[in-house]
């Protein structure tokens, strides 16, 4: 029943989505728009409590219970940015918007905008490591909670890689091509 949930947060998360950007846009409310678009949290606190309750019930801890914690952490630290992106280019593609920002390709920017991204997944792999922590406590240690030891450390290994990516870029930062330099500097005038 847990993993059905998550699907159906998965599923309910993009209906709201594209309820709330079809009233911005298309109804021209922008209001109602956004509050459509603030129900999205409520489904991670439905799936928090079924899970909950769940285990509270005598539910054995599985691979299920896990997934749920990561989906609420992924969720409450990418979801923001995910309808953010998602409106910038629909609000581009069909309504006239501006065009999205693209990230920087070259140089400390690039590694910025790395060091960025990997503190939002590092934050969304945190708050997937707190919840499945609780959930450990919750039941208790003689409960069989090795599959949500074994989601920690899925959750450990996200974290290192993203730190491992970031720092590449600063350690080893992308040059732009010579004659993309050679384009932008002015001619010699004389």
């Amino acid at each position: 029943m847990i993993a059905l949930l998550v699907v159906a947060c998965e599923v309910a998360f993009w209906v709201l989505l594209a309820a709330g950007l079809a009233l911005r846009y298309v109804a021209r409310k922008p209001r109602l728009g956004a509050a459509v678009l603030l129900c999205e949290p409520l489904l991670e606190v439905v799936l928090l409590v079924v899970t909950a309750i769940d285990l509270k019930n005598g539910a054995e801890p599985d691979w299920k219970h896990g997934l749920a914690a990561v989906y609420i952490g992924f969720t409450v630290a990418l979801g923001h940015s995910t309808i953010k992106w998602v409106d910038v280019r629909v609000a581009h593609r069909w309504f006239g918007g501006p065009p999205p920002v693209k990230p920087p390709k070259y140089g400390m920017a690039r590694a910025i905008h790395e060091w960025r991204t990997a503190a939002r997944w590092t934050l969304a792999a945190a708050v997937a490591l707190g919840l499945l922590q609780a959930a450990i406590w919750y039941v208790g240690p003689g409960a069989g909670v090795s599959s949500l030891q074994s989601w920690q450390q899925k959750m450990v290994l996200v974290i290192g890689i993203n730190l491992v990516i970031a720092g590449s870029y600063t350690l080893f930062p992308k040059q732009a091509p010579k004659d993309a330099v050679a384009e932008r500097e002015p001619a010699d005038r004389t």
